[in-house]
């Protein structure tokens, strides 16, 4: 991701612009958001796209975020009445895309709203008010005349439930809502410059879609049964035109490697209940760190019991999220499928989901553990809203399970270094630092050897960051951190701390005397010099990245001191 300058003041702009016959784009374009229901962190802000369709009749695919009311309401009385919309098609109900329903509903209450079974219930929740409905299936169709012929594919966890596409078979534009999208605000409608999207097109895809990948696999399927795609219309950033097939082929070879993952991770949840979709998706994305597959269900959908069944057993570990106690008999009856699905010695997690009327936790750990199943993290509570903390912790959560179901497959990777080359390698030796981050309230650290300058001009240098490590969600490109270099003779004690495996959500910095930097991550005070670094970019090198940074700050303590080093006898580990 490339990093923006500072901002002093959000800016919230909005694009109106025809992409094809008879086809308007609305863009609300926020420029300066800089992270994404909290699971991940954004550098290049995001849009939320919405299109009218004009035929005989009229359809508006998708609304917009509740912070662009009068923005989006301005520009959209500017080109259509209201009351001359005679279909609004929801692709889903997350309320990026669908907060402004309920005030066009108002606005035009005879409007027929079309959207999959699940959206239209989802929806009844969200606009309290009557409303027409046309509930679609995959395959079905929509003729608004003019050509305008509308095609729905049915695409659930893309990435949520209720998600389907449009195909508009005049224009040949698919409309997909979360799915192909990135966060990316920029004046470009479309992407024409791959190169400057491609890092966040990845990332986008890595902590949404990733771990849906089974689902992505199941919505290329049907994808492939339209006519030729000329354009990808995505909820989020630019819009696919000049890239269409490139990018669809990256979500296809991404989602395959996914599905073919030696292991999988279960989780279980009911999405519309308390916080349990973006818990359990900060979960799913510790979980994809570690290289393992992730598999989320959604209980409080229709669910197949005898699929469930088979996912159950096929699964490593398995992650709950606590359902209603006065949830509905289908989902009990899931929840107990999970349950009478369960074997001896997977691993186990489970987590609160503060809606109000969980389940008791303890009970249901007891159950697993009574099964012979393995808790390898704590019970997460959730007693209050979740925090940035919060979510860090799930996050740290899942790659801890994700690590403990693969510690087997790690250690046969490390035997199967020959012997020579093993030693040879490790040969290759390193000086000592602690790397320190912190982004909102969230702070994190590690013990690190791989690193080294790299340039003059810029000053810089490169890190090699395991993907499983928690402070890699803290080096994305613009991130701010500071390299704490050690003491040759007075490194032990800071070495011995920071190589503790913490708990998930643990302090790193307790018990260790610290000071801020200007960018506000921790200074160790016992550091033989420091430096102040923002990362530029990233390179994915297998189970590392490595990260380049540009320094702009420094001190030395001790100038007479030397930095410790760090000799290894073998390559296959730190």
């Amino acid at each position: 991701m490339v990093a923006l300058t500072e901002k002093t003041e959000k800016r919230l702009t909005i694009q109106q612009v025809e992409i094809a016959q008879e086809t308007t784009a609305i863009r609300s374009l926020d420029w300066d958001r800089d992270r994404f229901d909290i699971e991940f962190g954004l550098q290049n802000g995001t849009t939320y796209n919405s299109f009218i369709i004009r035929g005989e009749q009229t359809a508006l695919v998708d609304t917009s975020h509740e912070k662009f009311r009068q923005l989006y309401f301005d520009t959209l009385t500017g080109l259509i009445k209201p009351t001359e919309i005679d279909y609004l098609i929801i692709s889903h109900t997350e309320p990026d895309h669908s907060g402004l329903v309920k005030d066009l509903l108002q606005m035009a209450p005879e409007i027929t709203v079309v959207g999959s079974r699940v959206a239209i219930q989802f929806l009844e929740d969200l606009v309290h008010q009557p409303f027409k409905r046309r509930i679609v299936k995959n395959g079905d169709r929509l003729d608004l005349g003019n050509g305008h012929e509308f095609e729905f594919v049915i695409a659930p966890n893309l990435h949520w439930p209720d998600t389907i596409f449009s195909f508009d078979h005049k224009t040949q534009i698919l409309y997909t809502c979360d799915a192909f999208g990135l966060h990316y605000c920029s004046d470009s409608t479309f992407d024409e410059n791959l190169a400057a999207i491609e890092e966040d097109f990845h990332y986008y895809y890595d902590c949404l879609m990733g771990p849906n990948a089974r689902s992505v696999v199941s919505a290329l399927k049907r994808m492939a049964e339209l006519k030729t795609i000329n354009m990808v219309a995505t909820g989020h950033g630019p819009l696919l035109s000049h890239n269409v097939e490139e990018l669809i082929g990256r979500y296809r070879t991404w989602s395959q490697t996914q599905t073919k993952a030696e292991t999988t991770i279960g989780i279980f949840y009911i999405s519309e209940y308390g916080y349990s979709d973006r818990l359990a998706q900060a979960i799913a994305n510790g979980i994809s760190k570690t290289g393992v597959a992730v598999e989320i269900v959604d209980l409080g959908s229709e669910v197949d019991l005898q699929e469930l069944r088979e996912l159950v057993s096929r699964c490593t570990g398995l992650i709950v999220g606590l359902p209603p106690a006065s949830g509905a008999a289908s989902i009990q009856a899931a929840l107990s499928t999970v349950l009478g699905s369960a074997k001896e010695k997977q691993a186990i997690g489970v987590f609160e989901t503060g809606g109000g009327d969980d389940e008791p936790i303890d009970p249901l750990v007891s159950k697993f553990r009574n099964l012979g199943l393995i808790t390898v993290f704590p019970a997460i509570r959730i007693k209050q809203t979740p925090t940035e903390n919060t979510y860090k912790l799930c996050e740290e959560a899942g790659t801890d399970l994700g690590q403990w179901v693969t510690r087997d497959r790690s250690i046969k990777a490390m035997k199967s270094l020959g012997a020579d080359l093993d030693k040879a390698l490790g040969r290759i030796s390193g000086g000592l630092y602690i790397i320190t981050a912190k982004k909102g309230d969230v702070s994190s650290a590690m013990l690190a050897s791989w690193v080294a300058q790299a340039s003059f001009k810029p000053l810089g240098f490169s890190i090699a960051v395991a993907k499983d490590r928690a402070i890699e969600s803290l080096m994305q490109v613009g991130d701010r951190f500071v390299l704490n270099i050690l003491e040759e003779g007075n490194f032990q004690p800071l070495m011995k701390h920071f190589l503790k495996r913490f708990a998930p959500g643990a302090d790193r910095f307790e018990g260790v005397r610290t000071q801020p930097a200007e960018n506000g991550a921790p200074i160790l005070n016992d550091a033989l010099a420091y430096m102040e670094c923002e990362v530029v970019s990233r390179m994915d090198c297998g189970d590392h990245w490595a990260v380049y940074s540009t320094v702009y700050a420094g001190r030395v303590s001790k100038p007479d001191a030397l930095t410790a080093v760090h000799h290894r006898k073998v390559g296959n580990h730190y």
